[in-house]
């Protein structure tokens, strides 16, 4: 326990940190990945034809070569940031796009009828996406999305090689103070425990209140 009980600081910095990437990140995350997904399905052609490059980009490229973009590549041209802000913008543009699948396969789960009806009665795409459809796709995409937000939280890790404060980087510090790298590591499983059933508890919550019986 001396690992834990002498470096509270460092174990609180570092969750807190953690879990303000795991949050702006799936903020971020969701709200692209709602848009990318309206693109995927829009009737005009170059939004649909945008939305297939960006989930096809970032679903085939590996999330650490994309923190070498973004936080060694932006500011390259001008772009000054914080390096957590640039962790924030690689952990929810990537996640965006499993994020948008998850719900296209939910908006495909709605009946064509809806969607034509509500055009009949003189709605445009944008009214009947958000009105009509997306709420009754919401409900068949609890489990996924809360699924990839979960996998977001521990992909969370690759920022601290990237000078981003939060959970896994702090067994540097204690490596360097000697405690034992076993016990690092398992109190740091245990804050990565804690946030991920956070998670995984509130969707269960989401689900038993709005998600489809089966």
């Amino acid at each position: 326990m001396d690992v834990l009980t002498h470096n509270w600081s460092l174990y609180g910095k570092g969750l807190l940190g953690t879990v303000e990437l795991t949050v702006f990140a799936s903020l971020l995350a969701l709200v692209l990945g709602v848009i990318m997904a309206g693109f995927r399905v829009a009737p005009v052609g170059s939004l649909r034809a945008f939305g297939t490059v960006w989930v096809t980009v970032l679903r085939n490229t590996p999330l650490t070569l994309l923190f070498f973009a973004v936080l060694l590549g932006l500011p390259r041209f001008g772009l000054a940031l914080p390096f957590n802000v640039f962790a924030i913008l690689a952990l929810g543009c990537y996640t965006s796009a499993f994020i948008c699948e998850a719900v296209r396969s939910g908006i495909n789960t709605v009946p064509v009828g809806q969607g034509e009806a509500a055009r009949s009665l003189g709605m445009t795409f944008g009214q009947t996406l958000g009105t009509v459809v997306l709420p009754q796709a919401f409900r068949t995409v609890i489990p996924p999305v809360g699924s990839t937000l979960i996998a977001l939280a521990k992909n969370s890790a690759i920022a601290g090689s990237f000078s981003v404060v939060e959970l896994l980087g702090t067994y540097k510090t204690l490596n360097e103070l000697g405690y034992s790298i076993i016990w690092s590591f398992l109190w740091i499983a245990v804050g990565y425990l804690i946030v991920t059933l956070t998670i995984s508890a509130l969707f269960n919550v989401l689900e038993k209140r709005w998600g489809v019986a089966r």
